[in-house]
């Protein structure tokens, strides 16, 4: 019989899926991946995904590695499940889709969310939810559903969250882990679904909607014998589900070694999150960010949520790749990147203020809008691109400062992950904006990682998450990088700007939401 010597991590992203497999110890072996596509409108702002598509590219993703993997089935100890958060994904009588997934770009609910935002009872369920509501999450979206295609719901039997609809399709079981249940419907002191919170939401009658909550570093299910013919896996592998993607990515990264720490992930979105006790959680006064349980017991992470950070990088560089297509020039996006660092090496630094708020969905973090949007401020004759590459760049140092600050007092130290975090030159910006070192770590992949750390605990591979952390994490993490003492207190006189800048633009937000909304 194979020694059953390999975890694999299932990461499934908003832009792709992937499949990563390791050792007993974490170092990565092999990796597969598949596109996740999805489809916006910019007439209601809809963004959605095929659930059974996502099934089918996640099942392709795992037969995908055991070609890259010998042996792969028999060899697998265990299997885990994370992906992008927030969302609704309603399944029905035989577990089938009742409709497309809503996922976290979805800017549907924005009418009901400005309804629901600073009424007593939202008061209510941010004390227990620590979570501001904004139109990325599940309860608005299910709320806003209700108040306007009740039908929808009424054809449901449950309501998933991304990861939680393939741990059904991998294991049959209908279930969410205890972030997203308790940012979302909960309490983070207690873990556990509150009815003030339901009720806030005008929900109380879709209860029977939410599923039961499944820590999945502590137990797991079997890989069911249809589901094992469509990945290529073995039925009874054990299957542990996730938490949501940005705990998992946390974890993988580093938010708590010897000791909790700050954590900022630079990926689509760009969260930022300090670890700590349930306890010592202080709830801001303008009822934003996340408080995020982590898969350690009594720990949290306070966190805050910048909507847009690298699709703020993705727009820049399609500008230049635009102008130089109509030049006749086809430069790929490998090429374009490469050429960042030497765009901010040729450009003034603090010489721009940019408001990195360019998804069509507004704000979610450190403030909550559904009408903010990005802006470009200094602009002069002798201005370039790398100019305006720059600007974009220091926006997400800025704006990670901004959710920082809204948390408290900035961090002795960031551990930073996510694709952009391979830029030296983002580092710097970032590590000088906040005003603290920043370490990243070796591990290519951390969301999967955190994903199948949580299985080898739960499966007994290790006795607790700190003795994994040990092996996982911890040697994998850099030396720290010190920011730049000239470069830190100009980026203390920028932020200053870039706040009073962005409160004055908010009611130019709104009269542009309105006057789109009269002429689509």
């Amino acid at each position: 019989m194979a020694r059953r010597d390999i975890l694999v991590g299932i990461d499934a992203g908003t832009s792709v899926i992937k499949a990563v497999a390791f050792d007993l110890k974490g170092r990565q072996i092999a990796v597969a991946s598949t596109p996740n596509r999805y489809t916006t409108r910019a007439a209601d702002g809809a963004a959605f995904q095929p659930l059974d598509q996502t099934w089918a590219d996640c099942a392709a993703t795992l037969r995908a590695l055991a070609e890259r993997v010998e042996g792969l089935a028999s060899r697998t100890a265990a299997v885990a499940v994370t992906a992008q958060g927030d969302g609704t994904w309603l399944a029905g009588k035989g577990n089938r889709p009742v409709t497309e997934g809503w996922i976290w770009l979805d800017a549907r609910a924005a009418p009901t969310v400005a309804r629901l935002r600073g009424t007593e009872a939202d008061a209510q369920r941010f004390h227990h939810t620590g979570s501001g509501l904004n139109v990325c999450q599940q309860g608005s979206q299910m709320a806003h559903m209700q108040a306007t295609t009740p039908e929808v719901l009424d054809a449901a039997e449950v309501a998933l969250h991304p990861k939680d609809w393939l741990y059904l399709n991998l294991t049959g079981i209908r279930a969410t882990d205890p972030s997203e249940a308790n940012f979302t419907f909960g309490d983070f002191r207690t873990r556990r679904y509150t009815d003030a919170v339901i009720d806030a939401l005008g929900l109380s009658e879709r209860r029977h909607l939410l599923p039961p909550i499944l820590d999945g570093s502590q137990t797991h299910h079997p890989l069911t014998p249809e589901a094992a013919a469509q990945t290529g896996l073995l039925a009874g592998t054990p299957v542990s589900l996730g938490y949501v993607d940005v705990v998992c990515t946390a974890l993988g990264a580093g938010i708590i070694t010897d000791a909790p720490a700050a954590c900022t992930i630079i990926g689509s979105t760009g969260m930022h999150m300090r670890a700590m006790p349930a306890g010592d959680v202080r709830l801001n006064a303008e009822r934003t960010g996340y408080v995020m349980c982590l898969p350690v017991p009594g720990m949290v992470a306070p966190l805050q949520s910048n909507m847009a950070a690298t699709l703020n990088i993705d727009w820049a560089l399609a500008l230049a790749g635009d102008l130089a297509g109509e030049f006749g020039l086809r430069p790929d996006r490998a090429d374009l990147i490469a050429r960042i660092d030497g765009w901010m090496a040729g450009s003034t630094p603090g010489a721009l203020i940019f408001h990195p708020y360019i998804s069509d969905a507004g704000e979610r973090g450190p403030f909550v809008n559904p009408a903010a949007r990005a802006s470009l401020i200094g602009l002069s004759s002798h201005h370039r691109f790398p100019d305006l590459m720059r600007a974009v760049i220091e926006g997400l140092g800025l704006a990670a400062r901004d959710c920082y600050t809204a948390m408290g007092p900035m961090p002795d130290e960031v551990r930073l992950t996510g694709g952009a975090a391979r830029s030296q030159a983002l580092r710097s910006v970032l590590s000088a904006c906040v005003g603290a070192p920043t370490r990243i770590s070796a591990r290519e992949e951390a969301g999967a990682a955190g994903a199948a750390m949580m299985a080898a605990v739960a499966t007994g591979i290790y006795p607790d998450m700190a003795a994994c952390i040990a092996d996982w994490v911890t040697p994998a993490l850099g030396p720290p990088e010190a920011n730049d003492a000239e470069l830190t207190r100009l980026y203390a006189r920028r932020y200053a700007q870039y706040r009073t800048a962005r409160t004055a633009l908010e009611p130019v937000w709104g009269g542009l939401s309105s006057q789109q909304d009269q002429n689509p």
